[in-house]
């Protein structure tokens, strides 16, 4: 080490006197003295370390060794350490239903219900008419069977877990058949097969990846057989030269041979999606009308819920998988379940649900109505930026995302922001260093923002953020 270095590092101050500073009186009328000098000591690690390292003298003597600014360095430490992982990020993907971004933003109601019952006791397991021990899933069931016309309903803590409580508390050591093209994997390696092998049940393949005929599936009914089991593509679709046999068919025939037909249809659509503009997807009522013994589905996708995996059907197979051991395993807490049963009651009342609920509500925008809304956020992006950036408005496609409705893109209004004086890759990871985050895509060196996904108060904060990632803004 350099003479000049042993000589700046002999300057840095103690703690003692750094703690007496005015920015450190404040973090210890503020915080715990030790979580405080601990913040000291580190930020004092990190100076030796950036002293050792100084490829010269000036750069040594550029580093601030006044208590003050080693105080305020402290404080900026111990704002990161005590800034939650979990928090608040802007998107604007245009991907309503972003897994990594926590699917689902839930309704105003969803999120006052889990407020009221988050901070004082609850009924969760009473039944407050005969005062004796209740079901947690007596709050939901009535919800449930009313809407999807089931016998019976249950909830748990996924989809993934309703699956595999269904094939264990049904299927174990027993064969259920599933067409080749419905063996999907889906994010995080979430494969079916490998959920059948957790459950117990032995895996039957039948059909091809484009074809499966009804025949096929009756060619590999066996006394071995436990069920027929359908399951949503979730985040792909094939097309072109294709068949599956009409979910009707295969109930008629599941049941001409006393067998259950169990279907898994992820995205858990309630309403005809027709009446936001989209597609239509098969709804929850719909397979249970169409003979579906019992269907499992998730909360956090088209639900707009809580993340949650339901099970709902015929009430013997129901209570089946009610006293099955991973019941409890997998249950669901009050705070979920506060959440479901006020995301439930919306649907309860159609029209309301469509504009309550956040994400059916941005799936029915059209690029009329985003519009001015982009024209909003890009004239702020002007005036907060400046020459550091070029903006303009394009046609563009949002994603409905979370494994909902594969391959359907949603014409939206993008608002495309070239930067001046970075490349556009860089802008956006600057933005994901915003406080807070703000996501977004980038495409042929453009950072393109859909203002399909933001709510209004979030307009500023995208403008300022784009601002300051293209060296503008404060």
């Amino acid at each position: 080490m350099q003479e000049w270095q042993q000589k700046r590092l002999r300057e840095i101050p103690p703690v003692n006197e750094i703690l007496s500073a005015e920015a450190a009186q404040a973090l210890l009328r503020a915080h715990d003295r030790e979580l405080v000098t601990e913040a000291v000591g580190e930020v004092l690690a990190a100076v030796r370390a950036e002293i050792a390292a100084a490829p010269d003298e000036a750069a040594a003597q550029a580093v601030d060794l006044s208590p003050e600014a080693l105080a305020r360095r402290a404080e900026r430490h111990l704002q990161r350490r005590l800034r939650p992982r979990l928090r608040h990020v802007v998107n604007a993907t245009g991907v309503v239903l972003h897994t990594n971004l926590g699917r689902s933003p839930l309704a105003e109601e969803a999120i006052e219900a889990i407020v009221r019952v988050a901070g004082r006791y609850n009924n969760l397991e009473l039944d407050l008419a005969t005062g004796e021990r209740g079901s947690r899933y007596a709050h939901v069931e009535e919800l449930l069977c009313r809407l999807t016309g089931a016998e019976a309903a249950m909830v748990v803590n996924n989809g993934a877990g309703a699956v595999l409580l269904m094939l264990s508390a049904l299927c174990r050591d027993r064969e259920v058949i599933v067409s080749r093209g419905e063996l999907v994997e889906i994010g995080g390696s979430f494969r079916v097969p490998d959920v059948m092998v957790q459950g117990g049940a032995r895996l039957v393949e039948v059909g091809t990846t484009n074809k499966t005929h009804l025949r096929d599936y009756e060619n590999a009914l066996r006394p071995e057989t436990a069920a027929i089991l359908k399951v949503h593509q979730s985040n792909f679709r094939v097309i072109g030269f294709t068949e599956a046999p009409p979910l009707a068919d295969l109930a008629a025939l599941a049941h001409r041979h006393g067998l259950p037909l169990l279907v898994d249809w992820g995205s858990g659509v309630m309403l005809d999606l027709r009446r936001l503009g989209l597609e239509p997807e098969v709804t929850m009522p719909e397979l249970l009308a169409a003979g579906a013994d019992l269907v499992t589905f998730s909360g956090d996708k088209l639900l707009g819920g809580p993340q949650g995996g339901f099970i709902v059907g015929r009430r013997s197979l129901v209570d089946r998988c009610r006293r099955h051991p991973l019941t409890r395993a997998l249950r669901v807490d009050k705070l979920t379940l506060a959440g479901i049963e006020a995301t439930l009651r919306l649907y309860l009342e159609p029209d309301r649900a469509a504009a309550r609920i956040p994400i059916l509500r941005m799936l029915a925008l059209r690029p009329e109505d985003l519009q001015p809304v982009a024209e909003a956020l890009a004239a702020r992006i002007r005036q907060e930026a400046g020459d550091a950036v070029r903006v303009r408005l394009a046609e563009g496609f949002s994603a409905v995302g979370g494994g909902s409705l594969p391959g359907v893109e949603i014409p939206t209004v993008l608002v495309a922001v070239e930067p001046t004086g970075r490349p556009a890759h860089e802008v956006e990871a600057g933005l994901r260093a915003h406080e807070p985050p703000v996501l977004a895509r980038v495409q042929r060196g453009e950072v393109l923002l859909d203002p399909r996904t933001l709510w209004p108060d979030e307009i500023p904060l995208v403008a300022a953020a784009v601002a300051r990632a293209a060296g503008q803004g404060r």
